[in-house]
């Protein structure tokens, strides 16, 4: 049935990724990376599966009116993990009119583009994410029968960026499995944005896995952001190839959220190439949000830079394990990762572990984390001026996480972050599903 409803591209990978998720089961705290989130809590319900590939009651247009609207940009779907290109008119549906892209550039159905450019997406897919190292990727792998698929050939430069919008809907729990694969070709350029966002309030368990093949000289900048639910479970990986003198930006900004887990790999496989990591959580209630990453320099001259902070309150719980390796002979690396958080209640809770593996002798590497609550004084000499302590809370708060939001570059995604954010702090964020009125994160 999975076979059937997919293409042979990702079929092929089927039967070794089931073996291979057979061989580790689900993962528990025993492994190192998954050590700060219960993988069985999130597994726990009895999930529905759409294996069929059935056509999902929904119209995305209607249902993403919300807090993140169209940026100029190019606008696509993925309605739970079916690449969206239809909607109903009056009854009927309709193909939807895609938006104009430069010539050459696909972005399309994974399963589609697999089936009629099956080599556009053979040589790559499951290259990066292997089901052998990690038992979410064989989980995928192994379910996973569609997705997005984005193409840029040389030299090309997509003018708008493009937007992709993961929405769940169901009227059961569902599990949802989503692939995207972006390639990228050499000097081309791209700039994207993922948001993910729930219609429902059932429980939905979303693993999603990301590969990412940055050309010679290419310039890629890719932003996630979730806005779900307390009963969304959200298991996300992505895997990102760099090669010479290209430049990668991965951005993950968590507003709301149940349990979040995200993985970020980065292979520096490519002289005088540069990725940067951002990334924010902003969480309260009972939500989990864990941020795993790796930065594997294989060669000299590259340059790394992370930078992720946390705001948690009420009994939110925050990780974050973050990994530059430098291996032998990649010399003249450069490298900084910094965490800092913020427990804004002695009840939140955060885990950070920040890892240097160096086997160069001529690197400049740093890395830091620092765990504190809000500045007393600061407040005391705010509140002495006349601003009221829930607004110099919000403020602090609010200045703290603008450094993330600062280091982005899409401009209306940058300017409208600042907005978002300062709305979840005051906790406006969000829509109650189905009902169009504004409630409180967490009162869904």
């Amino acid at each position: 049935m999975l076979d059937t409803h997919s293409a042979p591209a990702l079929n092929a990978l089927r039967t070794q990724a089931f073996e291979d998720f057979r061989r580790q089961g689900f993962p528990s705290r025993k492994v190192e990376r998954y050590r700060y989130t219960d993988v069985a809590a999130a597994f726990a319900p009895d999930y529905g599966v759409n294996l069929r590939g059935l056509s999902i009651p929904v119209n995305p247009y209607e249902a993403f009116r919300c807090d993140v609207p169209n940026l100029s940009t190019s606008l696509y779907f993925v309605a739970n993990d079916r690449f969206y290109d239809t909607m109903p008119r009056g009854g009927e549906t309709s193909i939807k009119k895609r938006p104009a892209l430069p010539e050459g550039v696909i972005i399309d159905s994974l399963a589609r583009v697999a089936l009629e450019r099956p080599e556009l997406v053979a040589p790559y897919y499951g290259r990066l994410a292997r089901s052998s190292k990690d038992a979410i990727n064989a989980l995928n792998t192994m379910l996973a029968q569609d997705g997005v698929f984005i193409y840029v050939p040389r030299h090309t430069v997509v003018p708008r960026p493009i937007q992709v919008v993961n929405i769940l809907r169901a009227d059961v729990p569902l599990m949802a499995n989503r692939r995207m694969l972006i390639v990228l070709e050499e000097g081309a350029q791209l700039q994207l944005l993922v948001c993910d966002h729930t219609m429902d309030d059932h429980d939905f368990l979303a693993t999603q896995v990301v590969e990412a093949f940055v050309g010679e000289d290419a310039h890629l900048e890719f932003h996630e952001l979730e806005e779900t639910h307390p009963t969304n479970h959200r298991f996300s990986n992505t895997y990102a190839d760099l090669s010479a003198h290209s430049v990668a930006t991965l951005g993950c900004i968590t507003l709301s959220c149940g349990l979040t887990r995200n993985r970020t790999d980065v292979t520096l496989s490519g002289e005088d190439s540069e990725v940067n990591l951002i990334g924010a959580v902003v969480a309260d209630g009972n939500q989990h949000a864990d941020n795993n990453t790796l930065i594997d320099h294989r060669v000299p001259n590259c340059r790394s830079n992370e930078l992720y902070k946390y705001v948690l309150d009420d009994s939110a719980v925050g990780a974050f394990a973050g990994r530059v390796l430098v291996r032998e002979g990649a010399q003249k690396t450069s490298s900084r990762e910094t965490n800092a958080n913020l427990c804004a209640a002695p009840t939140a809770r955060m885990y950070t572990q920040p890892m240097l593996e160096i086997y160069a002798d001529d690197v400049k590497c740093s890395h830091g984390s620092t765990v504190g609550q809000l500045n007393d004084a600061a407040l005391f000499y705010m509140r002495q001026r006349g601003v009221p302590e829930d607004e110099a809370r919000l403020l602090l708060k609010f200045a703290f996480v603008g450094e993330v939001i600062d280091g982005i570059r899409l401009d209306a995604l940058r300017d409208r972050l600042h907005y978002l954010v300062e709305k979840r702090f005051r906790g406006e964020l969000g829509r109650c599903a189905g009902c169009g009125e504004n409630v409180k994160c967490g009162e869904r």
